[in-house]
């Protein structure tokens, strides 16, 4: 190791701050590889196991995601660099009020991407220029293993909640990556701080976590909502509450975040548009009201079909007979998963002669099938319950 590659690895850190990063870590593929959890294995069970759900590029590249070294043989340093979005409040305390959206934490500001990728190239054009090394930039845009390899270079470790946890910045960061064939000293990496506590497990509403440290995606509110394309299983509707996009549960009730501190730039602060809106604003959000309201967030990435879905469960768990009209007029979008929930949020808001009355002159038309399973389900459970009180008058 020469005594530039000491020097630069020390102004790094100066750069990484100047730049906007809250934390900065060198590690190697070596390293990565010589974790005391094998992070490379873990992965291969969490696919076997089918926790990943539908995520189907972690399959297809898995033995890339297992070794950051195939990705890029070259690569002799790999460089990790954090960013803080710690909450100014309560991220929570949304819940406790069901007519208005929650949003996770992270969506409410700008895409993160965007703003880390920007950063990191900045400082990879640095590292560049002082030692002559050629670097490469990752934001959630290759098969990294971000989290494993942040605990590799010191930032923090991956909790039973499999996040990373640091004891600065708690729960509360962005990962972003450089690749470089420069040699540079590598940060020591740190121990597990979760001791007993399981918080961040009993808190979950889905029950998504089987074990310590095992997360199963197909379970998880944030994944339900955010990844999962097709339509969330019933088993998980009413738990999702009023969760829109995203879930901060287990983030939230991290103790190490009580030494976290919300982020020193207005970088992901919530922009209004964003800030738990109303669910009866957002009932009526078509395609291009859609992509206007959440341009530049990561919301505008999922789509507006699936996000109109999660806004009808949250919507349908409210029991509110106000929102029956703005339900009503999704029973006719142009999209099956926006149709699908409008049936099942107004069976939860609607009498059932509303019901039966919507199903005469929309269910007889409706072609999709998983659409009509809906519409024939909840009128069987409509029909029960008006027998059900006929027989006990």
């Amino acid at each position: 190791m020469s005594a530039q590659a000491g020097f630069i690895a020390e102004r790094l850190v100066r750069w990484a701050d100047e730049l906007g990063f809250d934390a900065v870590g060198i590690t190697t593929p070596e390293a990565f590889r010589a974790l005391p959890y094998d992070a490379p294995s873990a992965l291969d069970r969490y696919i076997a196991a089918g926790h990943h759900g539908d995520m189907a590029w972690m399959e297809l590249h898995r033995e890339r995601r297992r070794d950051p070294g195939t990705l890029w043989p070259e690569t002799r340093s790999i460089i990790v660099a954090a960013a803080s979005y710690a909450p100014e409040a309560d991220p929570l305390a949304i819940l406790h009020e069901p007519h208005r959206a929650a949003l996770s934490v992270y969506a409410r500001g700008k895409d993160y991407h965007d703003i880390l990728k920007s950063r990191l190239k900045q400082l990879a054009r640095r590292i560049a220029a002082e030692t002559d090394a050629d670097v490469k930039v990752f934001v959630d845009t290759a098969p990294l293993m971000e989290k494993p390899l942040a605990a590799a270079a010191g930032i923090g470790w991956q909790g039973k909640h499999t996040n990373l946890v640091s004891r600065t910045h708690g729960s509360w960061l962005f990962l972003g990556a450089i690749l470089t064939t420069a040699l540079l000293p590598e940060t020591r990496s740190r121990g597990d701080h979760c001791g007993s506590c399981t918080r961040c497990l009993d808190i979950c509403p889905t029950r998504a976590f089987p074990a310590p440290y095992t997360l199963d995606a197909r379970r998880c509110i944030a994944y339900l909502t955010i990844e999962h394309q097709g339509h969330i299983p019933r088993e998980f509707r009413e738990p999702i509450g009023n969760r829109v996009f995203g879930c901060d549960d287990c983030l939230a009730v991290c103790p190490w975040n009580k030494f976290a501190v919300a982020s020193r730039e207005a970088r992901f602060g919530a922009r209004p548009e964003t800030d738990n809106p109303p669910l009866a604003e957002l009932l009526t959000l078509d395609d291009a009201a859609f992509r206007t309201r959440f341009a530049g967030t990561p919301i505008k990435r999922t789509g507006r079909d699936r996000f109109m879905r999660n806004v009808l469960i949250a919507a349908g768990n409210t029991r509110d007979p106000a929102l029956t009209s703005l339900i009503a007029q999704c029973l006719t979008d142009a999209s099956p998963l926006v149709r699908a929930m409008a049936v099942w949020a107004l069976a939860r808001v609607a009498p059932a002669d509303t019901l039966r009355a919507e199903a005469n002159t929309q269910a007889r038309y409706e072609t999709d099938a998983q659409v009509r399973a809906e519409w024939d389900f909840e009128l069987t459970c409509a029909q029960g319950l008006s027998d059900s009180k006929s027989a006990i008058g």
